[in-house]
């Protein structure tokens, strides 16, 4: 698979799992509220962890080639256990559930969404440490494609929720859904990490 479009389904895979940034940019598309703001703000923290991952983790890790093998498996052991946490998802389906107070000022959205972005144990994880260490075994080009690859995931989907809010809400409230969902994530992720594995051994 090319570098782009490794990153981009990557990218996907990892963003469309429930999570609190994606409640918040849908319960503003939902309300109405700042929706395209808090896409736009959750899309440029997202923007940046993966830029700092792919080009400060993965460029590190590729300098070194001990640290690059360990940076492939430990990102393809990742995948496969986001993968079987996916599929183990599927078995107890949940929804996303987009009601409560949605922000309605502008700088408390800001505030808020970055709050969502970067104070997110598990969107630091995903962006920095796991696609940094997917990253490692391209050459600099590669990275480079793979980088605007996951990037373009993220703004697709935050700004896909925040326009279509109201037409997705019935979806993200359907567990089988998310059940077929989950499903298509875990196949891709282990997909991922078997494509990460055989680049590393060919380099």
């Amino acid at each position: 698979m090319p570098p782009f479009l490794r990153g981009l389904t990557l990218g996907l895979s990892l963003i469309v799992a429930i999570g609190p940034q994606n409640a918040f940019v849908l319960r503003q598309g939902l309300t109405r509220q700042y929706a395209f703001l808090a896409a736009l703000v959750c899309s440029l923290a997202d923007s940046l962890l993966i830029t700092f991952g792919v080009l400060g983790v993965g460029a590190l890790l590729a300098r070194h080639s001990a640290l690059t093998v360990l940076g492939t498996l430990a990102g393809a052991s990742f995948l496969l256990w986001y993968g079987w946490r996916a599929f183990q998802a599927a078995r107890t389906p949940g929804a996303l559930e987009a009601e409560g107070q949605s922000v309605t000022t502008p700088s408390t959205l800001v505030a808020t969404a970055a709050a969502f972005s970067l104070l997110n144990p598990h969107a630091l994880l995903d962006t920095v440490v796991l696609i940094g260490g997917a990253s490692a075994s391209l050459d600099a080009v590669g990275r480079q494609a793979f980088l605007v690859g996951t990037i373009l995931a993220s703004w697709l989907w935050f700004f896909g929720l925040a326009l279509a809010g109201r037409q997705l809400a019935p979806l993200m409230r359907n567990p089988r859904a998310w059940q077929v969902l989950d499903v298509l994530i875990g196949v891709m992720m282990w997909a991922i990490a078997a494509g990460l594995v055989l680049n590393g051994l060919r380099t």
